[in-house]
């Protein structure tokens, strides 16, 4: 059985772990990461159903600084909304 560049280097790492913070701390080493993982997981759902449930897309960017130039408040407003209001308040201008 021989062992390809790949192992050799995992093997490597686990015994240097074990020799730097002994065969404790490896499992909160483990457990740390993971526990991060998950909440960079959760934390980029959550932008994602943010993003969803005010219907922004990413070339919404102009229209809310349009909307922002204008003096109209954004936060919470579907895009429909700021739409309408930049229409209402450009309609008044005139």
């Amino acid at each position: 059985m021989a062992f390809s560049g790949w192992e050799w280097v995992i093997i490597l790492v686990v015994v240097a772990g074990l020799v730097l913070w002994g065969p404790k701390k490896i499992p909160e080493l483990a457990r740390s990461i993971g526990d991060a993982r998950s909440e960079f997981e959760k934390a980029s759902k959550g932008e994602i159903q943010r993003a969803i449930a005010n219907d922004e897309t990413p070339g919404d960017d102009t229209l809310i600084e349009t909307a922002r130039k204008l003096g109209i408040n954004t936060l919470g407003k579907t895009k429909a909304e700021i739409s309408k209001e930049i229409v209402d308040k450009y309609a008044l201008k005139e």
